[in-house]
């Protein structure tokens, strides 16, 4: 069979040849992502748990990459000031951030108006972390087990406080939750951040906090503060004998969670190079190891099954939030 030729054109020789020479720099431009330091905004104040495990990680991430991963601290409106932040940052790969439960699932239905869309706004690389709250009270407060706090609230109503890292918290809305299952009222007392919140509840000011577990255990574990509760349907593996919520009140869950995020339209091959670099971090044996000596579960998912979940969570806490009556104008 004679198959007819058609001749190249000095158009397409030199077409062909240019895009033969750009390939090894598309290439070579992807593959040296980060070819300096990236700026990783903690939406929270230093000292509280987010801000310890950002900082393991980000050392890991250091390590992998040759280059450093720079935590920045941007805390205020329960992480909402760091998110609006990287929003707006520019798309290149070199300003990240730590989403997750707060600014990302419970924000959306607990403030009237954000500064950013929850969703579109952002790039969503990989889960990082989970841990449980846990509940703890100032050794002063009569109870030493949730029925025993309940029965202390109704007999007491509106005279005990929680304290929260902020509004639009998990140690918010645990609080709310609490209110909410159990039938009782407690003031609610917001913070910038767990540490300044942990303090007032050392120093009496505040009665409880539904604290990240390892903020909390920091001051269980000298016998600062009492263990009453964790806020996860199993108990902790940190702390397994201290009971769950649920055991009391039925459907009692809430599980903080963190994502590794960026400003939307990041780059493909960045947000490749990012999920690579994060899954050889959260997979290793030494980060298990001591995100577990915190209370937290390392935690690696795909890019897109990471955004699904921020889409379930968001859609499975809305009517909490809702029904608690919590809102932020």
């Amino acid at each position: 069979m004679n198959v007819l030729k058609r001749p190249f054109g000095r158009r397409t020789l030199v077409g062909g040849l240019a895009a033969a020479l750009a390939a090894p720099a598309v290439v070579r431009a992807q593959g040296a992502y980060p070819n300096k330091p990236v700026r990783y905004i903690n939406p929270f104040p230093p000292g509280g748990a987010t801000d310890t495990l950002s900082r393991i990680l980000c050392q890991k991430l250091t390590e992998l990459s040759g280059q450093q991963f720079i935590v920045e601290n941007r805390g205020g409106s329960g992480g909402n000031v760091g998110m609006d932040v990287l929003a707006k940052s520019d798309p290149d790969g070199y300003t990240l951030g730590l989403g997750g439960i707060a600014t990302h699932a419970i924000s959306p239905t607990l403030y009237a108006k954000l500064p950013f869309d929850a969703r579109n706004d952002f790039t969503f690389i990989t889960t990082m972390w989970s841990l449980p709250n846990m509940l703890v009270v100032n050794l002063d407060v009569p109870a030493k087990t949730v029925p025993e706090l309940i029965d202390l609230l109704k007999k007491n109503p509106g005279k005990y406080s929680y304290a929260s890292a902020g509004s639009g918290t998990t140690l918010h809305l645990s609080g709310e939750l609490f209110k909410l299952l159990a039938g009782v009222d407690m003031l609610h007392v917001p913070y910038r951040g767990g540490a300044p919140a942990m303090q007032d509840l050392l120093a009496g000011q505040v009665h409880m906090i539904f604290d990240n577990i390892p903020g909390a255990l920091a001051q269980v574990r000298p016998g600062k503060v009492r263990p009453i509760a964790v806020t996860t349907t199993k108990r902790s593996p940190a702390a397994p004998d201290v009971p769950t919520i649920s055991e009391t009140l039925v459907g009692f869950d809430i599980q903080s969670w963190t994502t590794l995020t960026g400003p939307a339209k990041l780059p493909p091959a960045i947000v490749s190079r990012l999920s690579e670099l994060s899954k050889q971090a959260l997979e290793s044996e030494d980060i298990k190891a001591k995100f577990l000596e915190q209370g937290a579960l390392a935690w690696w998912q795909s890019p897109a099954d990471t955004l699904a979940y921020r889409d379930a969570e968001e859609a499975r806490l809305a009517p909490v939030i809702r029904k608690s009556g919590a809102r932020v104008e």
